[in-house]
């Protein structure tokens, strides 16, 4: 009879609907209209506009890495980048971050554009230790600079 009860009991745990469990109690993430914004304007490659709403949130918010890291990505993916301002942004991002993945990956592919492999490969260094599994920035940074490798050869 214990043996049922207690099988019971352990079926019933393990099969309760998610509602019955506690809710998290972690505070929801508000949206970033900033960052909404931008990543629609970047959906739609209508780099100008993901550009102005970068930097009025940046005018506003200039501490923010992910501003810095997305306004510098949509200046080197618009027309004629000025390369010095998209590292100056990617740049700042890590400094702010030193752990943004985003913009590792995104600043590694800045330098493969101007040539600098060695520092693309240092940043692919540096997702490897900042990603315990392997993840997105770093699978596609390392297909990027193999790309560039295979086009150099």
């Amino acid at each position: 009879m214990k043996v049922s009860i207690l099988s019971f009991a352990l079926a019933a745990l393990l099969f309760a609907p998610l509602s019955a469990l506690p809710a998290d109690s972690t505070p929801a993430v508000k949206a970033d209209p900033a960052i909404e914004q931008a990543t629609g304007a970047v959906a739609r490659k209508d780099w100008p506009q993901a550009q102005a709403v970068l930097k009025d949130a940046l005018s506003r918010d200039p501490s923010n890495a992910d501003y810095h890291n997305l306004y510098a990505y949509s200046i080197r993916k618009g027309s004629n980048p000025d390369m010095n301002l998209v590292f100056k942004h990617y740049n700042e991002a890590l400094r702010i971050d030193p752990k943004h993945r985003g913009a590792h990956e995104y600043i590694g592919e800045a330098y493969l554009m101007v040539g600098n492999l060695p520092k693309a490969k240092e940043h692919l260094s540096s997702l490897d230790k900042l990603c315990f599994f392997p993840c997105s920035e770093f699978t596609d940074l390392k297909k990027s600079i193999a790309s560039y490798e295979a086009k150099s050869k």
